[in-house]
C-alpha cells in the first residue's frame, strides 16, 4: 500500500466515523463560532482545526501509550507548522495555476463506491459527504504536485558526489565487526529468580571447565547451547557493533581475543561469548558505494530544497498566531 493510498483510506474511514455521530451534532443546540487560533494572509485556523488536528497528531505518533511531558511543546509546534504550511502551499498553487487531477479524484471515489458498497452508513451519507470528500481530495493532489516542486533539484554532478563520500565518511562507512561464538542457556524472561540463579550457576560452572580446558568451546555449545548457532559450535561468524545488546558489548570490550567472558544476562536468558576477532571500522571505497552516494546527496539537497522553499513561502507571508503579537508580523 502507498502512503497516498493509506492517506486516502484514512480519509474515508474520518468521514464515515464522523458520520455516524452527525444525528446528534444535528440535534445539539448552536455553539458560539471557534476561537481564532490563527490567520495566514487572512485565512483563519480556528481552534477547533488546531485542535483537531493536535489530538489526530498525537493518536498517530504516540499512539502505543502516554505522551512524555517533554513532547508536548514540539509537538503543538509541529502541528501549528503543517497548518500554517498547508495553508501556504495550497495559496501557492493557485497562483501557479495548478489544478487537481480530477481523473485520479473520480478513480478514488469510485474505488470508495467499490471498497464500501455493503457499508450503510456510506450509503446514507455519500451525497453529503462527497463535496467535503471531493474538496480533501483535491488538496491532497494540489499538495502532492508542491511537493514535487518543491523538492525539485538539478541532477548532482559527478565532483559533487564524491565530495559528499569524501566528507560524510560517516555515512560509508562500516562499524566495527567481531567474531564471536557464544553458549545460550535459554530462560523464559518472566521465569521466577530461582530459575535464573540455577542458569547462571550452571553457565558458571561450563566457563570453569572452559577455562581449565576440560572442554573445547564447540563442544560444550553443541551440547548445551539454545542458540541457533549451537549446530556449527556455537559460531555466530561477524556481528556489526549495535547488533549486540549494549551490556554485552560492554563485557566485549574489555575482554581480550581469545577468550571465554563471564556469564552474562541478556533477553533469551544466559549466555557465554568468546571474542575470536576484532574488524576495525572500514570506509568503503568510492567505487564500491557510487550510487548509495549519489542517492544520498539527492536526498539531502531535496530535503534542504524543500526547507528553503517553505522558508521562502514563510517570508512572504502575514502570519499572526494570536495572543503572540498585538497585530499581524512576517514570519
Amino acid at each position: 500500500m502507498t502512503k497516498r493510498t493509506a492517506l486516502i483510506i484514512s480519509t474515508i474511514a474520518g468521514v464515515l466515523a464522523l458520520s455516524a455521530v452527525a444525528s446528534a451534532q444535528d440535534a445539539a443546540p448552536p455553539t458560539a463560532l471557534p476561537t481564532l487560533y490563527a490567520t495566514v494572509n487572512g485565512t483563519a485556523i480556528t481552534q477547533k482545526d488546531f485542535h483537531g488536528a493536535y489530538s489526530n497528531y498525537l493518536r498517530q505518533k504516540f499512539y502505543h501509550g502516554q505522551v512524555p511531558e517533554d513532547q508536548l511543546e514540539p509537538a503543538r509546534k509541529e502541528v501549528s507548522n503543517r497548518l500554517v504550511e498547508r495553508i501556504l502551499l495550497l495559496e501557492d498553487a493557485t497562483r501557479r495555476g495548478l489544478t487537481p487531477d480530477e481523473k485520479h479524484i473520480a478513480t478514488t471515489i469510485a474505488e470508495y463506491d467499490a471498497r464500501y458498497a455493503t457499508n450503510p452508513m456510506w450509503q446514507k451519507n455519500r451525497e453529503t459527504m462527497l463535496p467535503g470528500l471531493k474538496k480533501q481530495l483535491a488538496e491532497q493532489d494540489l499538495l502532492r504536485q508542491m511537493e514535487i516542486i518543491g523538492h525539485a533539484i538539478p541532477e548532482p554532478a559527478e565532483d559533487a558526489v564524491r565530495e559528499f563520500h569524501k566528507t560524510r565518511t560517516e555515512l560509508f562507512t562500516e562499524p566495527e565487526k567481531l567474531r564471536l561464538h557464544t553458549i545460550l542457556l535459554k530462560v523464559d524472561p518472566s521465569a521466577s529468580k530461582d530459575v535464573w540463579d540455577a542458569a547462571r550457576e550452571e553457565a558458571g560452572r561450563i566457563v570453569g571447565r572452559l577455562r581449565s580446558g576440560q572442554n573445547n568451546f564447540e563442544e560444550l555449545a553443541s551440547l548445551h547451547s539454545h542458540d541457533s548457532s549451537a549446530d556449527k559450535g556455537g559460531d555466530m561468524g561477524y556481528v556489526h557493533r549495535g547488533m549486540i545488546p549494549e551490556q554485552v558489548q560492554g563485557q566485549l570490550e574489555a575482554l581480550p581475543l581469545g577468550t571465554v567472558g563471564d556469564p552474562i544476562n541478556v533477553l533469551e536468558g544466559v549466555a557465554i561469548f568468546r571474542l575470536d576477532e576484532r574488524l576495525p571500522p572500514k570506509t568503503m571505497a568510492y567505487q564500491d558505494v557510487a550510487a548509495r552516494a549519489r542517492e544520498l546527496l539527492k536526498r539531502e539537497q531535496r530535503n534542504q530544497a524543500w526547507d528553503g522553499f517553505i522558508a521562502g513561502l514563510r517570508r512572504a507571508a502575514v502570519i499572526n498566531l494570536v495572543g503572540t503579537a498585538p497585530s499581524p508580523t512576517k514570519q
